[in-house]
């Protein structure tokens, strides 16, 4: 992530929870699935998140190989959030990062260490406040 203020617009009107998202000149659908109410034509904000964590912790990782010349072929992460019954006391999200290519053991544990750096791993392991603006 740059230093540049990310900002997004969702727009939601009566097309049964299928969201639009626009961001910096990108535009996506996200959805519920039908069981919910939803088309099932997007992403559920809840994997929106785990794909945001995803896809920072990857591109943190090849950022950091690269730089180093680490020979990392391919990057995979598996990724899981508690149900929201089990959010009493902390939300916990699983990532199972896998590597690929001939690193060293010393290469990967770094590059592990490395995963935790990713601006989106450090929005949500800080506490958040969301101010609402009429």
């Amino acid at each position: 992530m740059s230093d540049t203020q990310i900002t997004a617009i969702t727009e939601l009107d009566r097309s049964n929870y299928k969201t639009k998202v626009y961001s910096d000149g990108h535009f996506i659908y996200a959805d519920e699935p039908e069981d919910l109410g939803g088309t099932n034509e997007g992403m559920a904000p809840g994997a929106l998140l785990l794909a945001s964590l995803g896809t920072c912790t990857a591109i943190t990782i090849r950022m950091y190989a690269d730089r180093k010349e680490f020979k990392l072929e391919f990057i995979r992460i598996e990724l899981a959030i508690c149900k929201e019954k089990d959010m009493n006391e902390a939300t916990v999200i699983t990532r199972k990062i896998e590597l690929t290519g001939e690193l060293t053991g010393e290469q990967h544990d770094r590059l592990m260490q490395i995963a935790d750096k990713c601006p989106i791993h450090k929005i949500l392991s800080n506490p958040i406040k969301i101010n609402n603006k009429a």
